[in-house]
């Protein structure tokens, strides 16, 4: 007994700074719900498509591109559909001619973010960002539109077919922080099953274990002990 009660002490000591981690980050994701981490209070509704029927044209798209998917969606000048191939690309035509329509430029883009966002704060600014300065909220490598609204949000637009990315909150940003911490992995923040992760837990585990195994035979103990004082 003595030797696994320095086996507990030892293994907590090497896995009490990883369960304060784990404790304080996972303390801290249940604070708020997470449709309020998500701001989904602050989308607006997609807007209905106004122009239906024999009018929509079916977008003329190249010949060796092979169309892997395919959807209708309202845009602000009108309805248009994106055409994802299975070259990995995606595009939008335009539903009245079927034309290929080409990336947004910045005024596209703050139109679609002022008609995507349905909060309070305004519109500060519109910032075109390439593939590779991909931000570390968004962790998408493709060339996105930032809209920054005056309490800190950030929307993303793709930039080659307009469709609403993601929405970053303040709270999302520390949440993802927080998130990072509790699966040990603060460079992508997605892998939830490496190394490091694996032993830390497993050796948690063990020290909860000889912890249980210690208190057990310290209460049999006790009972012993008072039986025979009787």
């Amino acid at each position: 007994m003595q030797r696994l009660a320095k086996w507990h002490i030892w293994l907590g000591w090497l896995v009490g700074v990883p369960l304060v981690l784990w404790t304080l980050s996972g303390l801290v994701m249940a604070l708020k719900p997470i449709e309020e981490t998500r701001g989904e209070a602050l989308r607006a509704s997609p807007p209905l498509l106004r122009e239906f029927g024999v009018d929509l044209v079916m977008p003329r798209v190249a010949p060796h591109d092979v169309i892997s998917g395919m959807h209708l969606v309202q845009q602000a000048d009108g309805p248009v559909w994106i055409v994802e191939t299975e070259g990995g690309g995606t595009y939008r035509y335009s539903a009245r001619d079927g034309s290929l329509v080409p990336p947004l430029i910045e005024s596209e883009a703050r139109a679609i973010a002022v008609a995507s966002w349905g909060g309070d704060a305004a519109l500060d600014s519109v910032t075109y960002l390439p593939a590779d300065m991909s931000p570390p909220d968004l962790r998408a490598r493709i060339d996105t539109w930032q809209a920054h609204f005056a309490d800190g949000t950030n929307l993303y637009i793709r930039a080659d077919s307009g469709e609403v990315l993601a929405l970053r909150t303040g709270w999302w940003r520390f949440y993802d922080v927080m998130w990072g911490l509790h699966i040990m992995d603060l460079e992508t923040r997605e892998d939830t099953s490496h190394p490091i992760l694996i032993l830390f837990a497993a050796l948690a585990l063990a020290g909860s274990l000889l912890g249980c195994a210690l208190l057990f035979r310290r209460r049999k103990a006790r009972v012993s002990g008072g039986v025979k004082a009787s």
